[in-house]
């Protein structure tokens, strides 16, 4: 099938625009680039988008299969994607047009108590890609809940409401993952996180990355299977984007981990492209085509997560937000991508300069900054939790007194991170947890309230998580295992091989298990636990369980 000829494509929109755009206030205003993707051709309720009838479709369109994610107490959005053939361009869905879709959750997995039921419309501008944000549900609980169109039905998945926001909860157990490179071994580690008792996933970033991958699947090694030759380069189009979301939603290992659990997401680089900054590219290359580039990618990404729709004024894709579980914890969920100054001193590791420690440099941009230190004042948690993207504690790579720090993370961005640990302090927040991602090993660390005394105050914990598959086996101790733990007093966990974490929030401690695999390169590897450590209400610090 072709596209209409008198229809623009996605990619031609998304370039028109970014034309319009003017390049300085791209640079500078830092939603401009999610505006662009989120103001083209959004369908409306009324849009004059042809619906065509469900018998068009003869093959089953759930292969991505579902998802659930953002949970309130009251809603939750339910996601899939039809796609027939999902490693095609088009995804053997109609070129133009709508169909559809029915949708309903339940309080019972055989759906014998259904509690709300209806149908959206899956539109092809937006890659027929379902979001139903299901309100009026009760807090705390478990539904189960399925979509339809025509003859066929989606596998079935689970879902859990945020609690009421003023309960005191006992408890509340949740997973933190981050970075899967699917070129880069199996997804086994979601099927091991399926099988766990959560309330929902936190996934920190670097869902897919935009590397090229062969027809073997990179360390996957297929000998049963091909992949076609256009995953074979770097993704630059909304194509080149939509067709690698495809492809790792189409594992059965990712898609179960889904099915399981309501996620909460916010991206780091690799949903666009290695180390950007905001609007500037990784390389020194012209950035206005990179603001196509950069719009693409944020409409497939929101496309293919279960995100609630955006602002109806498509302002920007706003992925900082907060979200309440009882009095327990205030999760604040960070953006440090979108919103950043470009990496100082050429980006890596460097040593610092008067460039990196510009007292002026952003990670989170000015507003997002403000909103942090107002949700710290009024929070009345007991743990405050901030999934966000990149290791916050310093990571000196010798015991030299001038080490190199990593330019792309918090260290290179000193000044931030100051900014952040004094409004923690004028809040008086005392039960402070960051979770973070990126690196592809699992720490966990002491946040120090300088970083320069090794006998300053703790004032929180980070627990840094390991990556689904990035970087392949891994191993126990790293290389460099020795000279950071050595140089680091803060550290005092460090572990090279792949995984997730779990950590379960009472008003006592928070614990978290690290959970890892021996091998991620060939299917089948079992899960252990790594270590496990707590940190205890009211007495900061990292202390084994």
């Amino acid at each position: 099938m072709t596209r209409s000829a008198d229809r623009p494509s996605p990619d031609r929109l998304l370039r028109e625009a970014a034309a319009r755009l003017d390049r300085r206030r791209f640079l500078t205003v830092t939603s401009a680039a999610a505006a662009l993707a989120f103001t083209v051709n959004l369908p409306s309720a009324h849009a004059a988008d042809p619906e065509f009838a469900p018998r068009v479709i003869t093959d089953n369109p759930f292969t991505l299969g579902v998802a659930s994610g953002d949970p309130l107490p009251d809603a939750v959005v339910l996601w899939t994607r039809l796609a027939p053939r999902p490693l095609e361009p088009g995804a053997g869905m109609p070129p133009t047009g709508s169909v559809r879709v029915g949708w309903e959750i339940a309080r019972d997995e055989r759906f014998r108590r259904v509690e709300r039921r209806g149908s959206a419309r899956a539109h092809a501008e937006f890659n027929y890609a379902v979001h139903v944000d299901v309100e009026g549900l009760d807090a705390g609980r478990e539904y189960f809940y399925r979509f339809t169109v025509g003859t066929w039905t989606s596998p079935v998945g689970r879902t859990r409401t945020a609690p009421p926001r003023g309960r005191k909860l006992d408890s509340t157990r949740f997973a933190v993952v981050s970075c899967q490179a699917y070129e880069d071994g199996y997804f086994t580690a979601y099927r091991h996180l399926a099988d766990e008792n959560l309330d929902a996933v936190f996934h920190v970033g670097d869902y897919i990355y935009e590397y090229g991958i062969d027809a073997a699947g990179g360390d996957r090694k297929y000998t049963d299977r091909t992949l076609p030759a256009h995953f074979d380069h770097e993704t630059v189009t909304l194509e080149d984007y939509r067709l690698r979301y495809s492809l790792y939603k189409n594992d059965p290992d990712l898609q179960a981990a889904h099915a399981a659990h309501p996620w909460y997401v916010t991206w780091d680089d690799h949903e666009v492209e290695n180390n950007y900054a905001a609007g500037i590219p990784e390389k020194n290359q012209d950035p206005a085509p990179f603001v196509a580039r950069r719009a693409a990618a944020y409409r497939a990404y929101w496309e293919n997560q279960p995100l609630r729709m955006p602002n109806p004024r498509g302002t920007e894709l706003t992925l900082y937000r907060r979200v309440h579980y009882g009095k327990l914890a205030q999760f604040d969920i960070l953006d440090t991508r979108q919103y950043r100054d470009d990496q100082a001193n050429g980006d890596g590791w460097q040593y610092p300069t008067p460039e990196s420690e510009n007292p002026a440099r952003t990670l989170m941009g000015a507003t997002q900054e403000r909103w942090f230190a107002e949700g710290l004042r009024r929070s009345q948690a007991t743990w405050n939790v901030i999934p966000q993207q990149v290791v916050f504690s310093r990571r000196k790579n010798t015991t030299a007194a001038r080490s190199k720090l990593s330019m792309d993370a918090w260290d290179g961005y000193p000044a931030a991170r100051e900014r952040f640990l004094s409004a923690v302090e004028k809040a008086g927040t005392r039960n402070l947890v960051l979770l973070t991602g990126d690196v592809h090993v699992a720490y966990a660390l002491d946040v120090k309230r300088n970083f320069d005394d090794p006998a300053s105050r703790t004032v929180g914990v980070e627990f840094v998580g390991t990556s689904i598959s990035s970087d392949g086996d891994g191993e126990e101790k790293p290389s460099n295992w020795n000279n950071l733990m050595s140089a680091n007093p803060h550290m005092k966990f460090y572990d090279g091989r792949r995984g997730y974490t779990t950590l379960t929030l009472d008003h006592q401690h928070v614990r978290a298990d690290y959970r890892v695999l021996p091998y991620i390169t060939r299917p089948g590897a079992p899960v252990s636990t790594a270590a496990s450590f707590v940190t205890e209400a009211g007495n900061p610090g990292i202390k084994p369980a």
